[in-house]
């Protein structure tokens, strides 16, 4: 059955566990209708996104904050679709993430002032997971392998990104060490987010000079 699996059960198990906690990581999203165009979602679709991908985090520390001890720390995970338009990533997906991170700023200082936690999310480069493998239609290359070979090329740091780099940078904001910083959106995508130019672009062919990657 699904008994004790809603989130004020869990909050209630945890606590019956383990009392206080420390921390506490959001690493849900879901977009029924992701594949499709945002003209083309619909009403049901592009609020089941937003209530999968962004009210689920506040519905968390609705339920988890008041058994966090003060100086804990809330994490989430967002995509740069929130502030730039990445075609392919549809279904009402950009603007959940839009939402969570205005909801990360917010809930840090609501969060803060009520419990006395540290709330930030860390917005991500490419990764393959399987949720992101998902992304694709039928016979075609998937979009998170277009995706990775896109910030491959036109990243500062010309180089693949690793499970471990989100897990490093995850592994500070939880810590004492990141214990002045909150309501932060942290990049951890080779610097993609900084480029307003695509270098590989057609359109550039012959007419930009651009420093070949060091290996590292």
């Amino acid at each position: 059955g699904l008994e004790q699996f809603t989130i004020s059960e869990v909050a209630a198990e945890l606590e019956k566990d383990y009392g206080k906690i420390d921390f506490l990581v959001h690493s849900l999203a879901n977009g029924p209708e992701v594949t499709k165009p945002l003209l083309d979602t619909s009403r049901k679709g592009y609020l089941a996104a937003n209530s999968a991908s962004a009210f689920s985090f506040v519905s968390l520390l609705q339920h988890v904050g008041p058994i966090m001890a003060p100086g804990g720390s809330a994490l989430s995970l967002t995509y740069i679709a929130s502030e730039n338009v990445i075609p392919g990533y549809g279904g009402g997906m950009s603007s959940a993430k839009a939402a969570l991170e205005s909801d990360t700023r917010t809930l840090a200082w609501e969060a803060g002032r009520k419990y006395g936690i540290r709330v930030n999310t860390i917005s991500a480069g490419p990764l393959k997971s399987r949720a992101a493998s998902a992304i694709n239609k039928k016979g075609e290359k998937g979009f998170i392998d277009l995706a990775i070979d896109y910030s491959k090329m036109n990243s500062p740091l010309a180089k693949d990104l690793y499970a471990d780099d989100i897990g490093a940078s995850a592994f500070y904001l939880l810590s004492p060490l990141a214990r002045a910083v909150t309501g932060v959106t942290l990049y951890v995508d080779n610097g993609l987010h900084i480029m307003g130019m695509a270098i590989d672009s057609q359109a550039l062919d012959g007419g930009l000079a651009v420093p070949e990657p060091v290996a590292t």
